[in-house]
């Protein structure tokens, strides 16, 4: 298929009526909402839910859909001070938020108004049941949006917290095509103010299209020029003096109150770069990671690799005054911050009308690895174990040369190939004989459908000398996974040392450098879905792989229309 000239428009994915597989949609009463309302100091309730309702079997039905228009558009963007050539929604970035309650249905509609470029937008660890064909990756799901056109995309949401959208077309989404994802519910922790979502991004001059030449040729990542804090930050000109540095940069600031207490929704939406969050003169009070509820936990830093979220609660009883507010570059992490990583920062005042620059300091110590949090201090608050496991898949991580001296990552040597013009449930809705294949696609089914089933994915690091050496934050479409084990050390290929209770459960992950991270997932959503690393650079040089679930349970519906 063309995908410039057709549009693969709905694909419609149905699972079996089983207990285990389907989730429940239940409308709340007005009676039922104020037995449990959610307030400062009761955040745990949800009406007729609350923080123990498990939202992987059911969940409200609102009855509620929230329509959103999305325009996709090229421009110039001043974030920093410095003017280059960018990628938009809405003509801002990060894109406008996109808010709902859990149990609202979502409509998003979504025109590329691009010169030349296709695009897709996927919604980063929402599951999408019963919605595959909404999970945006273009030649799995669909095919790219071509210019000029409109896709619509609808599903129920299933799950509460903190994500973000953005483009999965090639590397567009580090142009600026992202924005925040907030689907409100229950919270492990009271606090007064939802202050929304902060992300947390590296950022370069150059267009990253043009750093991809040199990536794709020498396999070294050039450092990215600054970072933004909630796409903003000021650049000193003087120190890259160019027609295009104009001025007109500037700190992100958020104001507090003393005495309350504030939620923000951390998120990393870097191309190639870990953070260490922290406000000088605060602690954080950590409440989930991903679209997950943890039992809260005290920190004075929070560490976010590539595609992860934490929320986390600040209470504001420092002496009023001024703070900085730290990304923290992490310099020692893929070898890619720059010089000056200090400049990640943004400012908490308790006066709004304060123009000064703080004077607090941190002593922090950064980190000299790339790992994530502790997975003891990550204890998921609805407390489920991993059940009978079915499947098990073992993949390694590699590097090669192509024919055409480019570098390629692999697994199990070889890298994902996509045909944006043949979307993989597209093919299995044909019946075309889609396996095996030559390249990075695993079939997982599920035996018995009045059973909870479970797979097994284990990557190891395997890459030699220099490449061997990073580690990638792994994201898995469609489903939340919980970590068997994540070890800096090779795997023996045993099972004996896997926590299967309530172990740390999310949707992105760090494999360890020159080790291996085991994850299971709930065979309880059919549909193709993607698992890759979310180094950008990583995922466009093949490192991903394709897991179709339980095909035989997908139908699909096809319309086809020509442009």
């Amino acid at each position: 298929m063309n995908a410039r000239s057709l549009l693969f428009l709905a694909l419609a994915a149905c699972i079996s009526n089983s207990e285990a597989s389907a989730v429940s949609f239940t409308p709340r009463t007005n009676c039922e909402t104020q037995l449990c309302e959610n307030t400062p100091t009761t955040r745990g309730c949800w009406g007729a839910y609350d923080l123990e309702t498990n939202y992987y079997k059911t969940a409200p039905d609102t009855g509620k859909t929230v329509e959103v228009w999305l325009s996709v558009q090229e421009g110039i963007c001043n974030q920093n001070g410095y003017e280059r050539p960018c990628m938009t929604f809405n003509g801002t970035m990060p894109g406008p938020p996109i808010i709902a309650d859990w149990g609202d249905k979502l409509k998003i509609h979504v025109t590329n108004n691009l010169e030349s470029n296709g695009t897709s937008v996927h919604w980063h660890g929402v599951h999408l049941r019963n919605s595959n064909q909404w999970d945006g990756v273009p030649g799995v799901t669909q095919c790219p949006i071509a210019p000029g056109e409109r896709l619509t995309y609808e599903f129920k949401v299933t799950q509460y917290g903190t994500s973000w959208y953005h483009s999965h077309f090639s590397l567009q989404s580090s142009e600026g095509l992202f924005g925040p994802l907030i689907f409100n519910g229950p919270a492990s922790a009271n606090y007064d103010e939802d202050l929304g979502a902060l992300f947390l991004q590296d950022w370069s001059h150059s267009p990253t299209f043009v750093e991809w030449e040199v990536k794709q040729k020498f396999g070294i990542t050039s450092s990215q020029t600054t970072t933004l804090v909630n796409g903003t930050n000021t650049f000193n000109c003087t120190a890259e003096p160019h027609k295009n540095c104009v001025g007109g940069g500037k700190k992100f600031e958020m104001v507090f109150q003393q005495g309350k207490k504030y939620r923000i929704r951390l998120i990393n939406v870097a191309i190639d770069s870990q953070f260490q969050f922290s406000i000088d003169g605060h602690s954080l009070t950590v409440i989930s990671n991903d679209f997950v509820p943890i039992e809260p936990y005290l920190a004075d830093s929070i560490i976010l690799n590539v595609g992860q979220r934490y929320d986390v609660i600040v209470e504001a009883n420092a002496p009023p005054g001024d703070y900085w507010l730290r990304g923290g570059w992490v310099q020692s992490c893929q070898g890619v911050a720059n010089d000056h990583p200090e400049s990640a920062t943004g400012i908490v005042r308790y006066n709004s009308r304060s123009m000064r620059d703080p004077t607090s300091t941190s002593s922090l110590s950064a980190p000299v690895s790339c790992l994530d949090e502790p997975q003891e201090n990550l204890v998921p608050y609805l407390k489920l174990d991993v059940g009978s496991i079915t499947d098990t898949t073992v993949e390694d991580i590699n590097v090669r040369l192509t024919n055409a001296a480019m570098f390629q990552w692999t697994i199990n040597s070889s890298s994902l190939v996509l045909d944006w013009g043949r979307p993989t449930i597209q093919q299995i809705y044909d019946k075309e004989r889609i396996f095996p294949t030559p390249y990075n696609v695993v079939e997982v089914e599920k035996e018995n459908e009045e059973k909870e089933e479970w797979a097994v994915l284990v990557i190891e690091n395997k890459a030699a000398a220099f490449f061997g050496g990073l580690a990638h934050p792994i994201h898995f479409h469609g489903h939340d996974f919980w970590i068997l084990a994540q070890e800096s050390h090779p795997w023996d290929g045993s099972s004996a040392s896997f926590q299967t209770k309530n172990p740390v459960r999310r949707d992105t992950a760090v494999l360890p450098a020159h080790g291996y991270l085991a994850l299971a997932f709930e065979l309880d959503n059919p549909g193709a879905w993607l698992v890759h690393c979310h180094i950008a650079w990583h995922s466009s040089m093949g490192l991903a792989l394709e897991f179709v679930e339980s095909e035989n349970s997908i139908s699909t519906k096809i319309v086809l229309e020509n442009l």
